[in-house]
């Protein structure tokens, strides 16, 4: 399948420390990209133009089949649906077709000037923060679905002409395990992610999706942690104001024999759930007190547990410069959360060394598309070294 762990331990050369509360997790720019200099800026970032397609479906033109064909199990979110109705009917009424281009497949040309000015006054009128939270987020992914139309891949996120599907070695994740990939909404459908690569390998099911700000996808992840209750909850952050525990002091006592019925479970109360903070490292600060706070009303206690990662650095930080050697990108922090809980003998029978080298395969597979692309369109590959402070 992949090599083996020695080629885990070559793919990351320097060891470090996340500075990490007990049982927090990582970000696909948290951990991940940093910010806005991911590996490789997005592909799409400066391409040209593209037109939206639209088509009326009769059901506010994103179905339902499409919303989740890019990876999420939620239903369409309701103010989604109602931005995606409100941009095609701006459209009809100043006569001005949708053009998307640049970083994320941002609005472009007479119509993004009009629709600015009609956003910003919704905006400015809804008094409450929890709604404006929810109006930012829902307008950020309406305007990529539509932008993304017929020109990113739905499962790898990446240009239809680089799709690196074919490419990608599905595997099953132990069933004890759970990862909930906890994404900003600048980080959705963005081509450098590289949280999309858990679900693609492991199912929606073993690594799911969850919007920050989209409530509906919010509710499910919530929802499966007050049924699994705050001591099977943890977080992967770099979060130098919580106390850090690592993979050994959370996970290692016990025996194997109090995880064998956790496959036979069907609630989910068993699960052991991992949530991966995917977004820039700008970002991840307001999405991990929304954690805090949701938890505070779940649990009673403003707190998340967090988990600490001795694990070496990216071979991604030669293209994506990270704040600091601690920081990596989320599917790297997946790999190391997997290589160490193998070490552990309660844990050691249920593959996940291998599970681990399947992410890493995937991780190599999207660097070697990205850097195609670069190098096709005569782009650098490269970055500019950066100071690299430590921030723990």
């Amino acid at each position: 399948m992949l090599a083996t762990t020695n080629t885990i331990s070559k793919a990351l050369s320097f060891t470090f420390k996340f500075c990490l509360p007990p049982y927090i997790l990582s970000s696909d720019k948290t951990y991940m990209e940093s910010p806005r200099r991911n590996l490789l800026t997005s592909s799409a970032s400066r391409s040209p133009p593209r037109e939206a397609s639209i088509e009326d479906t009769g059901d506010g033109f994103i179905t339902l089949q499409e919303w989740q064909g890019w990876g999420a199990v939620s239903p369409l979110p309701a103010m989604v649906k109602q931005i995606v109705e409100d941009l095609k009917a701006l459209e009809k009424n100043i006569d001005a077709q949708m053009n998307f281009g640049g970083n994320g497949g941002k609005l472009q040309g007479d119509f993004k000037i009009q629709e600015d000015k009609k956003h910003r006054a919704t905006y400015q009128a809804l008094g409450d923060s929890e709604k404006k939270l929810q109006f930012f987020s829902a307008r950020q992914i309406a305007c990529r679905l539509l932008g993304s139309r017929g020109y990113l891949c739905h499962m790898c996120w990446l240009a239809m002409e680089d799709c690196m599907c074919s490419k990608v070695k599905h595997c099953t994740l132990w069933p004890g395990i759970r990862f909930w990939l906890y994404m900003h909404p600048k980080d959705f459908l963005r081509q450098n992610n590289t949280g999309k690569l858990l679900w693609q390998i492991f199912g929606v099911q073993a690594a799911t999706l969850c919007l920050f700000g989209i409530a509906e996808d919010e509710e499910i992840m919530w929802d499966a942690f007050r049924r699994a209750g705050k001591s099977r909850v943890w977080c992967l952050y770099p979060n130098k104001n919580a106390v850090t525990m690592s993979v050994q002091d959370t996970l290692g006592h016990g025996s194997s024999e109090e995880l064998e019925c956790m496959p036979m479970m069907t609630d989910g109360d068993k699960t052991l759930n991992f949530v991966l903070i995917d977004g820039t490292w700008s970002n991840s600060a307001a999405m991990f007190s929304r954690l805090k706070e949701k938890a505070k009303t779940v649990w009673g206690e403003e707190s998340i547990p967090c988990i600490s990662l001795n694990m070496a650095a990216s071979e991604m930080h030669k293209l994506r410069p990270q704040p600091s050697w601690d920081r990596t990108c989320t599917a790297a922090a997946a790999i190391g959360l997997l290589s160490e809980l193998h070490l552990l003998p309660k844990f050691s029978s249920y593959g996940l060394d291998k599970q681990a080298e399947g992410v890493e395969h995937a991780l190599v597979v999207l660097l070697e598309a990205l850097t195609t692309r670069r190098l096709r369109m005569g782009r650098s590959i490269t970055r500019k070294v950066r100071h690299n402070r430590d921030i723990c």
